[in-house]
């Protein structure tokens, strides 16, 4: 790595930022925050700005982490990659898979790193379940990925509108532990999708996925759960069953606790920051669109079906 800290922004202050992107980046020293841009919130210490196009005007800066609402990201995105600056993308990456997609090609463009963070593959657990599926015969997948909004979500107005995703933005990093856990390519084979007649976007889906084999993957995503998270990928085998559990930081197989790293409270994004760095040194791109495809075919296939309205 470079012996220069990599002089970095963030765009959009919120409760994940505080919570995770803030610590991470002061344990890294590959990094150095340098300015803020955010409407309503700053960091202490750290210049802070309303807007990015007056931060990038008045900052020498060499990144950019962008981890405002996806409504919003291209445009500040793009500003950043035209100005030179390595991006990071919160998860979900974008609105929409073609906007993502000329990100990509803009950052290659102007030989900047881009990089789509999927948080929840850097679990404890995923890259032991991953390895051991490759020496399992797989014969059929369950996901659960149920919460409650109230809890985990309050207050969010954007993530019930048009291109917040909904239920599928919690439940988008269970899909993003499957793709990466999956040898076959999965594709979306029925969806059914529940919106609150007051709302844009979904608070429930059911979304069959199937291999290019046939194997059946059954999807199960609620935010009206009310006694505890279910954040879970159960795969069975021909040899039994193993479970991700915990959002992926615990494994089973067949009931079985299967020793993983220790789970640590800020261990997925300083992964995310460490890897940030290592592409930038490398000069290169991350940009897996998978589970955001995935959740767009989703809604392409889906039946809908109105249900209550929906009150914070």
């Amino acid at each position: 790595m470079s012996s220069s800290p990599i002089k970095l922004a963030i765009v959009g202050v919120g409760k994940i930022v505080r919570d995770q992107h803030l610590p991470s980046i002061a344990s890294n020293p590959c990094f150095s925050l340098e300015a803020t841009a955010s409407r309503n919130a700053s960091v202490d210490g750290v210049a802070a700005f309303k807007d990015i196009e007056s931060m990038l005007d008045e900052c020498a800066l060499d990144a950019v982490a962008l981890c405002m609402p996806p409504q919003y990201r291209f445009t500040a995105a793009k500003l950043a990659l035209e100005s030179g600056k390595h991006v990071l993308l919160e998860k979900p990456p974008g609105a929409t898979v073609s906007e993502v997609e000329r990100l990509h090609a803009l950052a290659t463009e102007h030989q900047v790193s881009l990089y789509t963070t999927w948080h929840s593959r850097y679990g404890a657990a995923v890259a032991t379940a991953k390895a051991m599926l490759a020496d399992l015969e797989l014969q059929s997948v369950a996901l659960s990925w149920k919460e409650d909004v109230r809890k985990w979500h309050p207050g969010q107005e954007w993530i019930w509108q048009a291109g917040g995703l909904g239920v599928f933005d919690p439940g988008v990093n269970g899909i993003s532990i499957l793709t990466e856990c999956l040898l076959q390519q999965a594709f979306v084979s029925k969806a059914d999708l529940s919106f609150p007649e007051n709302r844009a976007a979904p608070i429930a889906a059911r979304v069959i996925f199937k291999t290019c084999d046939g194997i059946e993957i059954d999807g199960d995503f609620d935010w009206r759960q009310q006694d505890g998270e279910a954040w879970n990928i159960d795969f069975t085998t021909d040899k039994g069953v193993m479970q991700i559990r915990d959002g992926g930081a615990a494994l089973r197989f067949n009931g079985e606790e299967v020793s993983v790293p220790g789970h640590t409270e800020h261990g997925e994004y300083h992964a995310i920051y460490q890897r940030f760095a290592e592409i930038i040194e490398l000069g290169i791109s991350d940009v897996d669109l998978r589970p955001l495809k995935l959740v767009a075919d989703a809604f392409l296939l889906a039946q809908r079906h109105s249900t209550e309205a929906f009150y914070e």
